[in-house]
């Protein structure tokens, strides 16, 4: 039963992943990919991560995908359907691809995956946030204050003055 639950996760990713790059709105791209994003904080919940599976959600879908919305409702004439939607090397482009996912697929193949023993420390994110608030504050903080200053930045683009 786990692994059905990791192989959907797994292909809902994939599908969402698939659908963010050929969709020809560029709205429901950045969806979708919210959705992508969504699916391998899933995955890192999956694996015991939980501190990386919610930073995935704060950080990629509540910040990128939010500043993504932003500037596709501030940016003029995104919609028009005059715009190119294809490339004319699209051909060229999917033989690139699959040529290297056959150098990858022939890679991963050869490598001995099932030899490899890994040693499970378990972390948990109270051991997390206590490091973050003690051993590495200033850096935190200084994190906190580049967020700060790209928020007001995006604030003032996009103010409409009248």
């Amino acid at each position: 039963m786990n692994e059905a639950v990791f192989y959907f996760i797994t292909i809902c990713t994939c599908v969402f992943a698939l659908l963010a790059v050929t969709q020809r709105d560029i709205f429901h791209c950045a969806l979708w990919l919210a959705m992508t994003l969504l699916s391998v904080s899933g995955i890192y919940f999956y694996l015991d991560a939980a501190f990386l599976g919610v930073v995935q959600i704060l950080v990629y879908v509540g910040g990128i995908i939010t500043l993504f919305v932003f500037a596709i409702k501030l940016t003029a004439h995104i919609g028009v359907k005059s715009i190119r939607q294809t490339s004319k090397q699209w051909a060229i482009s999917a033989f690139i691809t699959l040529i290297l996912l056959s150098i990858l697929f022939r890679v991963f193949a050869k490598n001995p995956w099932a030899n490899i023993q890994l040693e499970h420390k378990s972390t948990s994110v109270v051991q997390i946030g206590q490091s973050l608030m003690a051993n590495y504050a200033l850096p935190f903080e200084f994190m906190s204050v580049i967020l700060l200053a790209a928020m007001v930045g995006a604030i003032v683009i996009g103010k409409v003055n009248k």
